[in-house]
């Protein structure tokens, strides 16, 4: 049994797990940050995707003392950070796939969430490939992907100002609506 301590959303916590216990474990089962999912637990699905300095990390292969001294994000503190920021409500990027429809099932909704956040913070226009690219790590098998684009692409409109691309549906009923 190790004690050691993390910094997690922001705050600090004193921690008694076993060595070998993943950052995934101790933030399900020993913090109660159930917002990470267990999914494969090999690394394959994306679902327990957490920030550890402002990067993507599996936090199912990653040991919890290796995150010791580092900065840990999970999804319950993305809205926190947006506050102290001085938003207000969620952190945008969660509204915008709330807006999108990017979720159906929610399993992979942190995972996903957290490594757009990632993308975002890197590159802040990014293109589809770059969001490919981002999410490569991440298995939704609800949405078929196409809502998570847009809702990314949301966000980025509304950070910058513009007006967001029609999304998939609003341009089908779109192109079948007879012109005036």
């Amino acid at each position: 049994m190790g004690e050691y301590q993390l910094e997690i959303n922001g705050d600090s916590h004193d921690v008694s797990a076993p060595d070998h216990w993943t950052l995934l474990e101790v933030l399900r089962y020993r913090l109660g940050l159930t917002g990470s999912k267990q999914g494969c637990d090999k690394g394959d699905c994306g679902a327990c995707t957490v920030l550890v300095d402002g990067q993507p990390v599996l936090a199912c292969l990653t040991l919890a003392r290796a995150s010791e001294g580092r900065a840990i994000t999970t999804i319950e503190g993305l809205m926190p950070a947006h506050l102290r920021a001085g938003g207000t409500g969620a952190d945008p990027l969660q509204q915008a796939f709330d807006r999108c429809g990017a979720l159906q099932c929610g399993f992979c909704q942190s995972g996903m969430i957290l490594s757009a956040r990632a993308l975002l913070e890197r590159c802040p226009r990014p293109s589809r490939e770059d969001m490919r690219d981002a999410l490569s790590g991440n298995l939704c098998r609800c949405t078929g992907y196409t809502q998570i684009f847009e809702a990314i692409e949301s966000a980025v409109a509304e950070k910058l100002h513009l007006q967001p691309n029609l999304r998939s549906w609003e341009a089908q009923r779109a192109a079948q609506e007879p012109s005036r």
